[in-house]
């Protein structure tokens, strides 16, 4: 399952996130994962979550970040829950099709992997299509 957190500057995202990952900690067993641009997360996110530092990989790309999420998961079977805090940041693209494909893509892995992923993202969701509005939350 994919989840998307939209909203502009300051509405919250990263908070919400923050506290959809507290409560994966508290009820799942699987692993947590957090992936975001730079490490500001590091006082806010339980240190049983797995917090990853994208800058360091500069990732830029769509196909760099599903490769990226293949090999986390190739390296740990275990994992339950994907964070992503400020999707934008980590991956330039900000065109609407390119997105709506990967967060297609991205829902077809978790399905077949059993893993649900939270994005979050910087992105008026008035300005954005049906392809991308139906993984809202």
């Amino acid at each position: 399952m994919v989840k998307l957190i939209m909203g502009l500057k300051g509405s919250g995202k990263t908070k919400r996130l923050v506290d959809m990952v507290r409560e994966a900690l508290a009820k799942e067993n699987g692993d947590v994962v957090v992936i975001e641009k730079e490490k500001k997360l590091t006082y806010d996110i339980p240190y049983q979550a797995r917090l990853i530092e994208a800058g360091a990989y500069d990732i830029g790309s769509y196909e760099f970040i599903k490769g990226f999420i293949c090999g986390l998961h190739s390296g740990n079977y275990d994992i339950s829950h994907v964070y992503v805090d400020n999707f934008f940041k980590i991956v330039s693209n900000k065109d609407s099709v390119a997105f709506g494909e990967f967060l297609d893509w991205l829902n077809n892995f978790s399905a077949r992997e059993n893993i649900e992923f939270v994005i979050s993202a910087t992105v008026d969701p008035d300005t954005v299509g049906e392809a991308i509005r139906k993984y809202m939350i």
